[in-house]
């Protein structure tokens, strides 16, 4: 039981990478804390986890709803003192459409989930990941879209290049610290926002977020003293070795 007696927070817990997240940090012991918006997938993952001996704290709320962002760092502080896990998994998509096209309701919603959300994040939890003896914090990232101009993707790809940067200088204000802070960057994996952004595709090509999570539990783990690195999981594939971007 790798993370026992851990404490875990995982953001867009309720599907997808997040949901296997939860899973998979739930089976090596930690005690999840699992922010989604949907009460009845937060539940489905809650009996998933009690079905294995895993325990949750569910927390169905809206993650552009800030001062509860911030509420919840006191709630850990009180209960726990620390926090040893992060994962910002929660993020949109948004529209596929030239930015000019881009309407800025939708602008504005890719920027609060997908960039001040984690900000957010980082601003009331902080503390308590510094404060425990191993503390990580694990970002998804989307490197190719966000260094790599694609037409009618500006929207999202601007937001995942504004988190790429806000986590690396995270990193860097860290490094002299227990706390290691990295980008993953899933590629290609079978969830419900790559069905909305490659409708065309047979999903049945694609690794599922369970097959990304040997990576993911790698970047939690106490031994993995990288900092402010996108990790790769096609590289990791390839070499679990040398999996940096």
């Amino acid at each position: 039981m790798m993370f026992e007696d851990y404490i875990a927070v995982v953001t867009g817990a309720s599907r997808g990478i997040g949901y296997a997240t939860a899973k998979a940090l739930a089976k090596e012991g930690a005690h999840i804390i699992a922010i989604a918006r949907t009460v009845g997938s937060l539940e489905a993952l809650d009996d998933d986890i009690k079905s294995f001996g895993g325990e949750t704290t569910l927390v169905p709320l809206d993650i552009t709803d800030f001062d509860a962002l911030d509420r919840l760092g006191g709630v850990i502080a009180d209960k726990y003192g620390k926090l040893d896990i992060l994962v910002g998994n929660a993020a949109t998509l948004g529209d596929i459409t030239p930015i000019s096209h881009l309407k800025p309701k939708v602008w504005q919603q890719l920027m609060d989930i997908n960039v001040t959300a984690n900000y957010r994040l980082i601003r009331s939890l902080d503390p308590l990941l510094r404060a425990a003896d191993h503390g990580r914090a694990v970002f998804i990232g989307s490197s190719q879209v966000a260094r790599n101009p694609r037409a009618f993707w500006g929207g999202y790809a601007t937001s995942k290049a504004a988190l790429e940067c806000l986590v690396k200088t995270y990193a860097t204000e860290v490094e002299q610290s227990n706390l290691r802070v990295n980008i993953l960057n899933p590629g290609a994996i079978r969830t419900a926002m790559r069905a909305r952004a490659m409708p065309g595709e047979n999903p049945d090509t694609l690794d599922t977020p369970q097959d990304l999570m040997p990576l993911m539990i790698k970047l939690c783990s106490p031994e993995f003293n990288d900092n402010g690195k996108v990790a790769d999981y096609r590289m990791f594939k390839k070499n679990p070795g040398n999996f940096f971007f």
